[in-house]
């Protein structure tokens, strides 16, 4: 279902999303053997491509896909990949797309190598193209992703985010690079720069709302391998709107209960007592409306482009992000 309505999404850039493909490939490959082995790992575990499809889109909507918009799709999807082989590192993570991850294969020393390859690709295939623009957008997101994954650290171990700090460290993890991946699409294809900060800010509220979204499938997911697994991010000890909700709504009795559960590590009773709090105080509900808000509100920004194919294939992988189940 979801690999379907990606692909009817995609479709007024069909021909480009293969163009794009054939492109990455060859943007990975290395003289060096085990950087080639590794990187054709990479390319066997299949993402959405979320994020190449929304520079290509951005471009379509503003003004026309050309050679600029393919280097800046390649540049983020190396970009994301790099975050991806640091993260599992980061997160001791085994498994990825439902396969090993790089480091369970390779061990840490190698990930995070591959890791700074990846990145450094994207970098020069920037710069040989001399789009020295994409350095600066893609510079700011990297540091904002840093700063919002160093902040949750901090503030998971003293459990005492509120919701303006959850917005911050959603902004700046999940919402950066996505409004980076819609503010290339657009500087490669137009010189408005009006046009440039309505598709950044666009894919600022997409990315909340992705983010929001993620969260809410950590109380309402699955155990499936490769869907999110329920309960993880309590597990983890993340505090993410549903529960920020909750804990307002609580006595302040009940909401130090729920996060002395937490603090002390949730089990399997543990995580379903917290979840349980959690769909009780509406957190799940509250969660579901700010993130159709944002939603909204960035539909509301493509107004200002023409009507087009492209446009409506925006609008609709929108509600692909408000909907999807994994």
């Amino acid at each position: 279902m979801i690999k379907s309505q990606l692909s009817d999404i995609s479709s007024p850039i069909k021909t480009e999303l293969e163009c794009f493909n054939d492109l990455f490939k060859k943007s990975l490959r290395s003289s060096v053997g085990l950087v080639d082995l590794v990187t054709r790992f990479i390319l066997k575990q299949k993402g959405k491509k979320i994020r190449p499809l929304l520079v290509l889109l951005s471009a379509k909507v503003a003004g026309g896909v050309n050679e600029r918009t393919y280097r800046g799709a390649i540049l983020v999807e190396l970009l994301h990949t790099a975050t991806l082989v640091h993260d599992d590192v980061v997160d001791n993570a085994d498994k990825r797309r439902g396969l090993p991850s790089i480091n369970a294969i390779w061990k840490n020393k190698i990930a995070v190598l591959m890791g700074d390859y990846l990145l450094a690709r994207g970098l020069m295939i920037a710069i040989n193209g001399k789009d020295f623009d994409f350095l600066g957008i893609v510079t700011d997101a990297v540091k904002r992703m840093s700063e919002g994954e160093l902040l949750q650290i901090n503030k998971t171990r003293k459990l005492d985010i509120d919701e303006d700090t959850y917005f911050r460290i959603i902004s700046d993890k999940t919402a950066s690079l996505l409004a980076t991946c819609c503010e290339i699409g657009a500087v490669s294809a137009t010189e408005d720069s009006r046009l440039h900060a309505s598709m950044r800010k666009f894919g600022e509220y997409i990315g909340i709302a992705f983010q929001i979204r993620d969260d809410i499938l950590d109380y309402v997911g699955t155990s499936s391998i490769i869907g999110k697994p329920l309960g993880g991010d309590i597990k983890e000890k993340k505090i993410t709107l549903p529960l920020i909700y909750a804990l307002k709504q609580a006595s302040p009795a009940e909401a130090s209960s729920i996060l002395k559960m937490i603090k002390k590590g949730s089990k399997n009773d543990g995580v379903k007592k917290v979840i349980d709090f959690v769909k009780r105080h509406r957190g799940i509900e509250y969660a579901i409306e700010t993130a159709h808000s944002y939603s909204e509100r960035a539909k509301e920004l493509l107004d200002q482009f023409p009507d087009s194919e492209g446009k409506l294939a925006l609008l609709a992988l929108v509600d692909f992000i408000i909907d999807r189940k994994n």
